[in-house]
């Protein structure tokens, strides 16, 4: 008798905030590419008794649980439609099942019990990350996430946060540089000094031919 599958199971933390919505998007996209793909998705609302508060980005709605539960229901099924027609366009399939969560209490406990809970494969959650690298995460509920969780989390930004503003984009020389060396030099006249001061780095030479030669890197059985 052949055992079935375990499900691809990915748990996605939202908060109606377009942060909450592209993870759910991508949530989306990784439980279709897998066989078996499952989504599930949790609010974590705020209050402890009868009534709870909605953050829905532009408002704070306060609510039975079972309204915040239709409430939290409607959010998904509309973008999980959207989803799916764009899917079909592309002639593409979609996972197997969505199912919707409501908590209470603490957003990144609550997000990861329920990842243990399910022994998901996946967490998913999203962040503004509009201040720089060292708040991307810092501090945040994908910060707790990250630390709480038993099981792999990506965390997702959204594309309109853009670059984080202690970020620049490469330097054009430094590419170009790069290019016309095939990589043997890494930096332009005018960065060279400053990255020589800050890195060490070693060229070790080309990985081509090189598997069968590396300890403990095997091919596939």
């Amino acid at each position: 008798m052949t055992t079935p599958k375990k499900p691809y199971l990915v748990v996605v933390g939202i908060d109606f905030a377009p942060s909450g919505n592209t993870a759910l998007e991508r949530a989306f996209e990784l439980a279709s590419a897998e066989e078996n793909g499952e989504v599930h998705v949790i609010y974590v609302a705020r209050g402890y008794g009868p009534l709870v508060h909605l953050d829905t980005g532009a408002e704070i709605v306060t609510a039975t649980m079972d309204e915040a539960s239709q409430k939290l229901k409607a959010y998904v099924e509309e973008k999980l439609a959207k989803f799916v027609e764009k899917r079909a366009a592309q002639e593409l399939g979609t996972f197997s099942r969505a199912v919707t969560h409501i908590r209470l209490d603490a957003p990144a406990e609550e997000i990861a019990q329920l990842a243990s809970d399910l022994e998901a494969s996946l967490v998913v959650v999203g962040t503004h990350g509009r201040r720089g690298v060292r708040r991307l995460l810092l501090g945040s509920v994908a910060e707790g996430v990250v630390r709480l969780a038993p099981c792999a989390v990506l965390v997702v930004r959204p594309p309109e946060g853009g670059p984080v503003a202690q970020i620049e984009p490469p330097c054009p020389d430094c590419v170009r540089v790069r290019a016309e060396t095939k990589g043997e030099d890494l930096w332009c006249p005018r960065h060279h000094e400053h990255h020589g001061r800050r890195h060490v780095y070693h060229y070790v030479g080309r990985m081509t031919g090189a598997r069968e030669r590396l300890p403990g890197l095997g091919g596939e059985d």
